[in-house]
């Protein structure tokens, strides 16, 4: 018998295996020292592997458009007998969160009901990334999003939903529903930090365009927030932690059904992060003056063609500043009037105490952009 048909105890498919989340599940997957390894790993994305892609890290990449039932069928059937764990970490933003629920709804149903209905099915366990938006409500809404107030923080896992639709409840209600064939586990982020530029909200991506733009037009490196994110305390996702506790969660027993918020394990306040950003991009600090005036989506929206020639320049990865950046969406994280903190009670008293410092840890997703020769 071949290597490749010898059966695996553990077969992931990750679905989004391009953005942030989904390259670091790969790399970890792939570790020898993996939980509930050894893992064979199908990687599957919308659009073609990119150039940055370690394709080392996935046993097979796999192409299809998950709206698609058919091709979602096509691409996974082949497969629907040898997958045990199915690592959601895809998203596709529209423009209200009717919108949201819909299409990401049909995604994940697609593909989960090629495995269920596969004859000898080994699914065994579904993770499923959402984020903070749980606790918030659709921010992104155009309409909804004027409906809100603050919430009560630090974000906790048994905090009642609110009134409002989210498709991230409408994911997690999809999985509950094929209870008990299969388990899940699903994971809150905050703020997420790793390397890609295939991910819808990619906020150090978004910070390093923005940078390289002001360096190459001569710009001042202005904070693009408010006085009290800038005062206040906030937190983040490292892709690598995210994905330490959904393998951890996938594996274990106690973690089954369960919902983790999952943040680095430290806070930090944007005035400090911004030095480090400062310094990490190379860019002059800039006190934050709350008395001028900042059009900074209005002000970006208006780089494509700066960017452009800073991709021609450098000879960087091919990429176009919309598709790559997430500036409004920025914006509006730094202009809350809250402090976006979660706890990570739950996780350490079901045993999992993952964590990483945070502003350490933006000089070493820089330089990983650096080296995936995504920005200058």
């Amino acid at each position: 018998m071949e290597l490749d048909q010898i059966p695996h105890a553990s077969v992931a498919l990750i679905v989004g295996v391009t953005g942030m989340a989904g390259l670091s599940l790969a790399e970890a997957l792939k570790k020898p020292s993996a939980s509930g390894g050894p893992w064979k790993v199908y990687g599957a994305a919308r659009r073609p592997q990119p150039t940055w892609f370690p394709i080392s890290i996935v046993d097979h990449y796999i192409t299809f458009d998950a709206v698609c039932s058919d091709d979602t069928r096509a691409k996974l059937s082949p497969i629907s007998n040898e997958v045990t764990h199915v690592f959601w970490v895809a998203i596709q933003v529209r423009e209200t969160e009717e919108l949201n629920i819909t299409v990401n709804a049909a995604m994940l149903s697609n593909v989960l009901d090629v495995f269920k209905s596969a004859p000898s099915s080994r699914l065994q366990h579904v993770t499923l990334q959402t984020g903070t938006k749980h606790y918030m409500g659709p921010i992104f809404d155009p309409e909804k999003s004027k409906q809100l107030t603050a919430p009560e923080t630090p974000f906790r896992e048994d905090f009642p939903r609110l009134p409002f639709p989210n498709f991230y409840y409408a994911l997690e209600d999809l999985l509950a529903s094929y209870t008990p064939s299969f388990t899940y586990s699903v994971h809150r982020s905050s703020i997420i930090i790793g390397a890609s530029s295939r991910s819808t909200y990619n906020a150090l991506l978004t910070l390093a365009v923005y940078a390289a733009i002001c360096k190459h037009e001569g710009l001042p490196f202005r904070y693009p927030g408010n006085r009290y994110t800038w005062d206040h305390f906030c937190d983040m996702s490292d892709a690598r932690v995210l994905a330490e506790q959904q393998i951890w969660a996938a594996v274990s027993e106690k973690a089954k059904n369960q919902a983790f918020n999952c943040v680095n394990g430290d806070i930090f306040t944007w005035k400090s992060m911004w030095k480090v950003v400062c310094e990490v991009f190379e860019v002059e600090f800039v006190e934050f003056d709350e008395s001028q005036e900042f059009d900074f989506v209005g002000m970006m929206s208006e780089k494509g063609k700066v960017w452009e020639s800073i991709v021609i320049k450098h000879g960087l990865y091919e990429s176009k500043l919309e598709e790559i950046t997430c500036f409004a969406a920025l914006k509006a994280v730094l202009h809350f009037e809250f402090q976006h903190v979660c706890s990570m009670n739950k996780s350490r008293s079901f045993g999992w105490f993952g964590h990483v410092d945070t502003l350490q840890s933006i000089g070493i997703w820089v330089e990983r952009l650096r080296v995936m020769n995504i920005i200058p």
